[in-house]
């Protein structure tokens, strides 16, 4: 249930919003003053607010501003004042709307739900799902970097995790050890493969079960290593 706050200094008003918005479904909080208004906004979980602009002790331009260098939800602003000036230095702002008063509540509920709706659209657009590589029992995040081998989670050195990576998203290619130190370690071997035996050997000992009868990643005699699925 999205819960709005309505900052409103008019009982009236803010009773008869609370109302409709309340018989559309959502949770209402009000307050009369601007300082006790800023202060909820700012310290309490808040989907929407309804501001008016004319409050004692904080105006609703400097709520605006302060909510918006906080946090980055809906604002619809409401007045008494016609003047452009206002509705343009409200905007400015960071307010999504401006209601001039008297205005219908419905219509009000109606903005309500339209500017929630938009912003959990923008929400789910911008969030973005790991990345995510699972084979038989092991579960790789590559934008966590954490592994999970049947449900447990294990760690892992970097170079650990990605020479894990690098060959459970290449799986049933065989690759040289000459060619795995290449890609992980981003240099030339010079006689430094060794360390690809070590780190597959530690690898074995977080994900195998047996680690002399390996389920993952094989050894191809003569050749390299190789990922199986």
């Amino acid at each position: 249930m999205s819960r709005i706050l309505i900052i409103e200094d008019e009982e009236s008003i803010a009773e008869l919003e609370k109302d409709y918005l309340e018989l559309s479904g959502f949770e209402v909080v009000t307050q009369k003053r601007g300082d006790a208004g800023l202060k909820c906004a700012l310290e309490e979980e808040v989907d929407l607010l309804i501001l008016d602009l004319m409050l004692p002790e904080v105006d609703g331009f400097e709520i605006c501003r302060l909510v918006r260098e906080k946090k980055d939800i809906p604002v619809i602003m409401v007045s008494a004042k016609k003047d452009d000036i206002d509705k343009i230095r409200g905007l400015g702002l960071g307010a999504d709307d401006y209601m001039t008063k008297p205005f219908s509540p419905s219509e009000l509920v109606a903005r309500v739900k339209a500017h929630l709706s938009r912003y959990e659209r923008l929400i789910h657009s911008n969030a973005k799902e790991n990345d995510i590589v699972e084979i038989r029992g092991i579960k790789i995040d590559k934008t966590a970097r954490r592994v999970w081998v049947n449900g447990e989670e294990r760690s892992f050195t970097t170079k650990e995790f990605d020479l894990l990576t690098f060959l459970a998203e290449n799986p049933n290619h065989v690759f040289t050890k000459e060619e795995l130190f290449r890609e992980i370690w981003d240099m030339e071997s010079i006689g430094d493969i060794a360390t690809v035996t070590v780190h597959i050997k530690k690898i074995r000992e977080k994900v195998e079960f047996d680690t002399s009868k390996p389920q993952y990643i094989e050894t191809i005699w003569g050749v390299g290593y190789r990922f199986k699925v």
